[in-house]
């Protein structure tokens, strides 16, 4: 095995967490993929792996070498690419929020693949802040107002809010008939990552944000438990429209205050700059702002 197929070898090990689904993965005997990275890693001279019955990770040494081997293999995919006519290929590492990957991306997946049989996609599913060139990773999503960044950035489409409580919780307070009856009302209160405090409520009218400070007998920093409370009838929510869909379907939550929603939130795509866009991202990027300008399951968001 030469060393190009080595470090392809490596890179899907470290990304899969597995030898056995490398090897199935690339076609080869799982005893094979052994051998290779024996060989690789005495040629590097340190070891690669940390290797338990269960789990396989890379050591220090093992992460900065699979990212300068993305690197590597990244433009000699590009390379071909350019000669290959036009043919998209090779592995995308993706990291975005688990609901907005099952809502948006998952259901029109097999169109993207069947469209470039040698592309293939690895999501990780998250909120945290990722090291993208020493985690080998592609590309983050991420919905809300963008931060001071040394990464290239991309705007993909917007996603439309709105605000909602559980049928119990509007049958002990009222309905606000707008943002200014919101006295003697609650809220989930939402926790910002970057500041540590509780994000006020936001609205819109007459093209104008406006902020209201809402008290919260409970709050959180995880949207997936907001939105448990807020199903729990402990409060006012704000959050994507999607994240809402089925429970108000069902009757689980009403919307409220819709003639002013708050902001829609930007949704962007981030990556290292330091290298050209590959063609591969360039054309993942393109099929993800096509989804966002549609909806989750095709249906549009609104304006």
């Amino acid at each position: 095995m030469d060393r190009l197929d080595s470090m392809a070898l490596f890179a899907r090990i470290v990304e899969s967490g597995s030898f056995a689904q490398a090897a199935r993965d690339l076609g080869m005997a799982r005893s094979t993929a052994t051998e290779a990275i024996k060989a690789l890693e005495r040629a590097a001279g340190v070891r690669l792996l940390a290797r338990t019955t269960r789990h396989v990770a890379p050591t220090p040494e093992g992460a900065e070498f699979h990212a300068r081997a993305r690197a590597i293999l990244a433009e000699v995919d590009e390379a071909w690419a350019a000669f290959g006519a036009g043919e998209v290929r090779g592995h995308l590492r993706v990291d975005a929020p688990g609901l907005l990957t099952r809502s948006f991306l998952v259901p029109r997946l097999g169109g993207l693949l069947a469209r470039h049989p040698a592309l293939t996609v690895g999501f990780g599913q998250s909120d945290r802040l990722v090291d993208l060139v020493r985690e080998g990773i592609d590309c983050v999503l991420r919905a809300g107002p963008l931060q001071d960044s040394t990464l290239r950035a991309r705007r993909l489409g917007v996603l439309p809010e709105i605000t909602c409580a559980s049928p119990g919780y509007l049958a002990a307070h009222g309905t606000p008939a707008g943002i200014d009856d919101l006295a003697g009302h609650l809220a989930v209160g939402f926790v910002s990552s970057r500041t540590g405090e509780v994000l006020p409520l936001e609205f819109l009218r007459a093209g104008r944000v406006e902020a209201r400070r809402v008290p919260a007998r409970v709050t959180t920093d995880n949207s997936d438990t907001a939105h448990a409370l807020a199903l729990q009838g402990l409060g006012l929510i704000q959050a994507p429209a999607y994240r809402f869909a089925a429970d108000l379907a069902a009757g689980r939550l009403v919307e409220v205050l819709a003639a002013t929603p708050p902001e829609p939130l930007p949704i962007h795509a981030l990556y290292p700059g330091e290298r050209a866009l590959s063609r591969r991202l360039d054309v993942f990027l393109d099929w993800v702002a096509g989804i966002f300008a549609e909806g989750p399951e095709g249906h549009r968001p609104g304006p």
